[in-house]
């Protein structure tokens, strides 16, 4: 089936069967193609491969059919009609600007985005010319005020990592047609189980295969999903050219990943709401950002625009660093890392890790204090979660 079949689906039919192409073998799970080059009929069908006039596999750096499965599956899941799958979350957003911007080019960029995110634009992008501008995430005057005739595109991660922010798609998909400009949004932490940006207007939806997409923090890869001809006119050739490749184990794995996505996702969002509720009962919580809290200061948005509010919850506690570095060292159960989406609970301290190599001012700017702690809800018994962490605080 074709993409626009699939739609007839729903997504955890999608998540299980789209993009498979079964050899003559007739297998019934995905095959690993691990090879690196394939074989042609003559020097003829070679060379129409290579000049594409003939579709087919010609090189694994941008053609390998189990990257092709997975590019199609999730391509299906988004409502997309082509995926581009690379070798990590990083690599879709350097992808992403290497195939769309050129020198004089402009991006406006929300100030709530992972650290790197912020450094790829202002310490390596400025490289070649282009400039960005950070505006407040949830400021749409500011988004307004900040396009200006040479933006490519506009750029945001909702909810926001790590205070979990929430930004109306819809209202800056406006603002960026209005302008002429792309909308380029990293659904990372939702999924598509739980958010379609391009359902809300949105040009292109960026991923982290390594986070929700595995679920068990096996592989590294990115994605980036749209229209077909965008995607193929712009951004693949810069696959094609540069190599960010995703290796074809990686996407057999985060094939395996997505069968169980809607399921793992409506668990993470479960335990998740009932941590961030716990949480706000503590006397030593100072404050819980979690978008399915009344409190939160985007629920009602995210109560239209999300199907439900995902797996991480961050919290400040006194004390600053410090206070946050005893918090999370007491722990026992849950990781100190700073990946997520996997289904062993993670806890790890934004301002030192994920956001480190911002400036103090950024990360002010971007309201990451010394004592938030940011935790991604696995799928443990969420009693056992919450011990831990008493524990940890006693």
């Amino acid at each position: 089936m074709n993409e626009w079949e699939w739609q007839q689906y729903a997504i955890e039919t999608q998540a299980i069967r789209a993009g498979q192409r079964r050899t003559p073998e007739q297998e019934h799970s995905d095959p690993i193609f691990a090879t690196s080059s394939y074989v042609f009929d003559s020097a003829e069908d070679a060379a129409a491969r290579f000049s594409g006039k003939v579709p087919g596999n010609i090189y694994s750096r941008f053609t390998n059919p189990t990257v092709r499965a997975f590019e199609d599956r999730l391509a299906a899941l988004e409502n997309g009609e082509r995926c581009i799958a690379v070798a990590s979350g990083m690599a879709a957003i350097a992808t992403t600007a290497f195939g769309l911007l050129k020198a004089g080019d402009h991006v406006v960029c929300s100030r709530s985005v992972f650290g790197n995110t912020v450094l790829l634009f202002q310490n390596y992008l400025s490289k070649f010319g282009v400039t960005t501008t950070f505006v407040d995430m949830t400021d749409y005057a500011a988004w307004e005020a900040a396009v200006r005739p040479e933006t490519r595109f506009l750029f945001l991660e909702t909810p926001s990592n790590p205070l979990t922010e929430i930004a109306d798609i819809q209202r800056i998909a406006t603002i960026a047609r209005q302008n002429s400009s792309l909308l380029v949004v990293d659904n990372c932490f939702c999924t598509p189980a739980l958010q379609k940006p391009l359902n809300l207007g949105a040009d292109i939806v960026i991923h982290s295969a390594t986070k929700y997409l595995d679920g068990q923090g096996r592989c590294i890869g990115g994605a980036i999903v749209g229209q077909r001809e965008l995607l193929d006119k712009e951004i693949y050739p810069f696959l094609r050219t540069g190599g960010p490749s995703m290796s074809p184990f990686n996407a057999w794995v985060f094939l395996k990943g997505l069968e169980t996505l809607s399921i793992r996702m409506r668990a993470h969002s479960e335990n998740a709401l009932n941590l961030a509720q716990w949480l706000e009962s503590q006397a030593w919580v100072k404050r819980v950002y979690y978008p399915g809290l009344p409190s939160h200061p985007q629920h009602d948005l995210a109560v239209r625009q999300q199907y439900a509010g995902g797996g991480i919850v961050s919290f400040e506690v006194d004390g600053g660093q410090e206070g946050a570095w005893k918090l999370i060292d007491s722990t026992r159960l849950l990781s100190i890392t700073a990946n997520l989406g996997d289904v062993k609970t993670t806890v790890t301290h934004p301002a030192t890790t994920t956001h480190g190599r911002l400036s103090e001012s950024e990360r002010s700017a971007a309201g990451i204090s010394d004592g938030l702690v940011r935790i991604a809800v696995g799928l443990e018994n969420i009693e056992d979660i919450r011990h831990d962490l008493l524990r940890a605080f006693a």
